[in-house]
């Protein structure tokens, strides 16, 4: 009788026990951060650990007391609203959408609520991700570093070590509408002060750019301006070929670019951006409201300089473009 009882007892504890939430066993949870990214791992590992120091700066640890969740697109910017939906299905607690426009415009239409901390390089209002840069409110905020608006400031670069130049190209990525708008407007306004022919190219598979390159050499283009794109970003190494395959002095935004062969890189410190990305990440994650922290811009500006293509181009490089060059690879 005692050993039924008994038996029933244990059977009856059991089926409770089993009934618990998996909570009451498992560890507390811990903040996830979801990183959304246009282009892959591969070419923001170098860029990933200013990322992490953003966070250390706040408090926070990948893989101790937060958690990252990555999604990348890999070029492919049609794949952006299924991936920033994914990270809105797992209830993340802030989506950190570093160096593209597409990328952040996704994860702002795929939720109102998450916080968003995103990394652009053109003007954040005129892209449509807030209202204000010092009171941005609503659920995004985040980091600038104007790279978008510098296509103006790369065509002088460019006109500067080629001044024989009499037309000008630039490339866009038409899948990109709304970054491929204001390069246009820019890089037109650009023209007309330097009274360089402007070419507008377009490119969004790799066959395209073996066209583009061909196209330049009948159009006699001086030069190229590569416009800020996630697909560009994702192959630097055939861009700098082709650039002196076709002997098309070539200007980008990222060291990266002239340290694979490409003419020139200029742009804002990707350093800093990336830092701070993770330094309003974390502030987030300890409770500051993203409609309450300011857009940040970043302020310093690199130029790089690969004097090896420079000779290969046949170029001779003036002075003092030399002297202003953050490093010269050679």
């Amino acid at each position: 009788m005692f050993d039924r009882k008994r038996r029933e007892f244990i059977t009856l504890i059991g089926g409770v026990a089993g009934t618990w939430p998996l909570a009451a066993y498992a560890k507390p949870s811990i903040p996830m951060i979801g990183l959304l990214g246009s282009e892959s791992l591969s070419l923001w590992a170098s860029r990933m650990p200013a990322f992490h120091q953003g966070l250390s700066e706040t408090g926070y640890v990948d893989g101790k007391n937060v958690a990252i969740e990555y999604r990348w697109a890999e070029g492919h910017n049609d794949r952006l609203p299924a991936l920033a939906a994914d990270l809105v299905r797992r209830q993340v607690s802030v989506i950190a959408a570093p160096g593209s426009t597409p990328a952040a415009l996704a994860a702002k239409a795929a939720t109102s609520t998450i916080p968003i901390v995103f990394w652009v390089g053109g003007d954040p209002i005129e892209l449509g991700l807030v209202t204000s840069l010092n009171r941005p409110e609503g659920n995004l905020t985040g980091v600038t570093t104007l790279n978008h608006g510098l296509v103006a400031k790369r065509m002088e670069l460019l006109h500067e070590a080629v001044p024989a130049m009499r037309s000008i190209a630039v490339l866009v990525n038409p899948t990109s509408p709304t970054l491929t708008k204001t390069t246009i407007e820019d890089a037109q306004a650009a023209a007309h002060s330097l009274g360089l022919e402007l070419h507008i190219l377009n490119a969004s598979t790799e066959s395209d750019l073996d066209e583009v390159f061909a196209k330049l050499t009948q159009l006699q283009a001086g030069g190229l301006v590569v416009g800020t794109d996630a697909f560009f970003s994702g192959r630097l190494e055939q861009l700098a070929a082709l650039s002196v395959r076709y002997a098309v002095p070539t200007v980008y935004q990222f060291r990266e670019f002239a340290a694979v062969g490409g003419l020139m890189g200029y742009g804002g410190s990707l350093a800093e951006a990336f830092r701070g990305t993770g330094v309003y990440s974390g502030r987030i994650l300890k409770g500051d409201k993203p409609g309450d922290l300011p857009v940040q811009q970043v302020t310093k500006l690199e130029l790089y300089i690969n004097l090896k293509t420079a000779k290969a181009l046949g170029l001779d490089f003036p002075l003092p473009l030399i002297g202003r060059a953050n490093e010269v690879i050679e």
